[in-house]
């Protein structure tokens, strides 16, 4: 056979499945997530029953922090913080949200579905960032609507209870608000995050808890500088003082902790799309 023959033969015609994957652009997998995440049942479940508890608990928590705070010592009664106190459920959103973020790649890999998907969209990275804008396009608003309704209940008990309370049109108000829902979009990414590394529900979830409860609760715990460090930069309490109005000077300004927690999101997504493309489905 000649060289000219060689090189004017044909390529392999790609089938009628290989073309269309070729066609497969961002925008249609932006898509096919979204219809993903809108029909899963837990999403409906995990944004009425973290909006149901954060009212609850901000009604619980107003009321008797207000009834409590004549009773108080003059040095409490100056860091009392009433932002906090209506929007203390944020620590069980963070999981919930968290554990929403998780199932959007977790759920894939336990109904085997991923297989599907990297066959219509082959672009690993693609997927990744389609799964991450969904979920942030649902987190982010759900995290505001569960902030701003803890923060009305929240003030309103305090209000009633004659406490000092916040008004909506404060500044530190709208900070707590919106940095909130901030803040609840990064617990959702970085249950993504675990979940793409992890691939597993149950670990997903018992690292979230890990990670954002217990190393909070045991932070003051910990010996020297190594319970001054957590307490201040681990990442859950480090982004939680977004929604304070009492600045603790041994700890991060709100925005500097968000920044952190921000940071750490960002490094754990950046690690979940090298794990994402180079380990198999």
């Amino acid at each position: 056979m000649s060289p000219t023959t060689t090189t004017l033969r044909r390529r392999p015609t790609k089938t009628k499945t290989e073309r269309r994957t070729d066609k497969a652009t961002f925008l249609n997998s932006l898509h096919a997530e979204w219809i993903k995440i809108r029909t899963m049942r837990s999403t409906l479940w995990v944004i009425v029953g973290t909006l149901a508890f954060c009212i609850g608990l901000a009604a619980l928590n107003g009321s008797s922090a207000g009834d409590e705070f004549a009773s108080l010592s003059p040095a409490d009664q100056a860091t009392f913080d009433p932002l906090a106190t209506s929007m203390r459920g944020y620590m069980l959103a963070q999981i919930a949200l968290g554990l929403l973020g998780g199932l959007v790649i977790t759920s894939e890999y336990g109904a085997r579905t991923i297989v599907s998907t990297l066959g219509s969209v082959p672009h690993r990275g693609r997927v990744l960032a389609s799964k991450a804008m969904v979920l942030v396009a649902v987190a982010l608003p759900t995290g505001i609507l569960v902030s701003l309704a803890g923060f009305l209940v929240g003030q309103s008990a305090l209000s009633g209870a004659g406490a000092p309370h916040l008004a909506l049109s404060d500044g530190v108000a709208l900070r707590g608000i919106f940095g909130g829902g901030i803040y609840l979009a990064l617990a959702a990414l970085f249950g993504l995050a675990l979940g793409t590394v992890i691939r597993s529900t149950t670990a997903t979830v018992t690292t979230l808890f890990g990670v954002m409860l217990i190393v909070q609760a045991f932070a003051p715990a910990l010996p020297g500088g190594v319970g001054d460090w957590v307490s201040k930069y681990w990442p859950s309490i480090a982004g939680g003082q977004i929604i304070t109005s009492y600045q603790d000077p041994a700890l991060l300004s709100p925005w500097a902790g968000l920044g952190v927690m921000a940071g750490c999101v960002v490094a754990l997504m950046a690690a979940a799309f090298i794990v994402f493309r180079k380990r198999d489905a």
